[in-house]
């Protein structure tokens, strides 16, 4: 298979035909079996209630999720149209009083499910007001088994041992962040990921400056795909990466029977061998 990460910049838009523009052709550009938009990056569409709404936090999130319907139905097309998996670029959903963070992945047929941020940022909790929505899920799909994890969820190493031990064989890290050692936490937290689960990680970030909203006013990273560093994938353990803030796609081709491969005959077995740690004791 192959799989395409996004460096997606956050634009401007006058209207909703606008967004289905830039987003149809960056799907056809991808030229991918599973295509990886980035946390938050259905924010743009706060530009579509002005620039009075956008540059306020509260509004910018209803503005953006007022839209989610008609979002849904355009990445579902896309999804048909091209026959390919897109999980689409998160965003905040109203399922309650306070908004979720929310990623739908959707596959040829439709949507296949949804996946909400499990732990929020100190930006997300002491300004923003959005919560988490506990409930990890795992998707079937045609390739094989996707988890996902957004953003800071990919620090957590047993978010992910949760959705490996499920079966999962690729985790999607949507990500967003406004510093480079914001970036490098999570980059750091898939590329461990990776490494104690043995699978792919696929982390696909916001790129540039947005000097009209607050909520994304900068955002620092590179999209990359990795892989357990463990002899069956390449020594660094990343199997693509782009350039720092570079907007533009990240390829590489995939066999995920690597994956299980490298979980039997790995130069080392962390999958395997995880459950050892519960035989650990403090030394006082």
């Amino acid at each position: 298979m192959k799989i395409a990460a996004a460096a997606y910049p956050i634009d401007w838009f006058d209207s909703f035909d606008t967004y289905t523009d830039k987003l149809t052709r960056w799907v056809a550009e991808a030229q991918a079996d599973l295509l990886v938009f980035p946390e938050y990056g259905a924010m743009e569409l706060a530009s579509l209630g002005g620039a009075a709404v956008a540059g306020d936090l509260e509004a910018s999130l209803h503005e953006v999720a007022r839209h989610w319907p008609a979002v849904q139905a355009l990445h579902a097309d896309l999804a048909t149209r091209h026959g390919c998996h897109i999980l689409g670029a998160s965003g905040p959903v109203f399922d309650g009083a306070r908004p979720v963070n929310r990623a739908v992945l959707y596959g040829p047929d439709g949507v296949i499910g949804h996946q909400d941020k499990q732990i929020m940022t100190r930006f997300e909790r002491e300004d923003w007001d959005v919560t988490g929505a506990p409930g990890l899920r795992v998707f079937d799909t045609a390739f094989g088994r996707i988890g996902v994890l957004i953003c800071y969820d990919s620090e957590f190493p047993l978010l992910g041992r949760i959705l490996a031990e499920a079966g999962a064989e690729i985790l999607l890290v949507p990500s967003c962040t406004d510093t480079v050692a914001g970036f490098t936490r999570v980059r750091i937290g898939a590329m461990a990921r990776a490494l104690e689960s043995q699978c792919v990680v696929v982390q696909a970030p916001t790129v540039g400056p947005c000097d009209w909203m607050p909520a994304l006013d900068e955002n620092r990273g590179r999209a990359a795909i990795y892989g357990p560093p463990d002899g069956f994938w390449p020594e660094t353990g990343i199997i693509a990466e782009g350039s720092m803030d570079a907007p533009g796609w990240v390829r590489a081709q995939i066999d995920l029977s690597r994956v299980r491969t490298s979980r039997a005959e790995g130069a080392v077995l962390p999958f395997a061998h995880w459950p050892e740690q519960d035989r650990s004791r403090l030394i006082r």
